[in-house]
């Protein structure tokens, strides 16, 4: 896929998630972070040790952050040009509360083995096109 058709699509059908990229960027920016760039999503890196979340075309994650996790995000990217207007219930709301409540068992009960964080469909998914994706590169 070209760069300019997943920007098309990113601010066309996925328009609601990347609106919340552009907002979220200008205070990045602002705050002086600079931005890098990853597969076709611009990134920043914030903090230690806590993963990451995605904005559409705009990924941020910790610093430091693994090939897999930066995957992993770029296919939430994917899925945002596909699944547009839906992205924000359909994925981004169940996986940030799935997200803080592993946290919150972990903390509770540490001798806990939760599932692999890919074990449901919309995580799994997201790691299979961000592999696929960024490994054709």
């Amino acid at each position: 896929m070209k760069r300019s058709t997943f920007y098309l699509l990113s601010f066309t059908w996925g328009l609601l998630l990347s609106l919340g990229g552009v907002f979220y960027c200008l205070i990045l920016l602002i705050s002086g972070k600079k931005p890098k760039r990853f597969g076709h999503c611009v990134r920043f890196e914030v903090g230690n040790n806590w993963g990451g979340f995605n904005f559409g075309w705009l990924i941020v994650t910790n610093k430091n952050p693994s090939r897999r996790l930066l995957e992993h995000e770029h296919g939430h990217a994917l899925q945002n040009i596909m699944l547009g207007p839906l992205m924000p219930f359909i994925v981004c709301l169940p996986s940030s509360l799935r997200y803080h409540a592993r946290n919150i068992i972990t903390k509770l009960r540490p001798k806990t083995q939760l599932k692999p964080y890919d074990s449901i469909w919309f995580e799994g998914w997201a790691t299979k096109l961000g592999e696929k994706f960024c490994r054709d590169k």
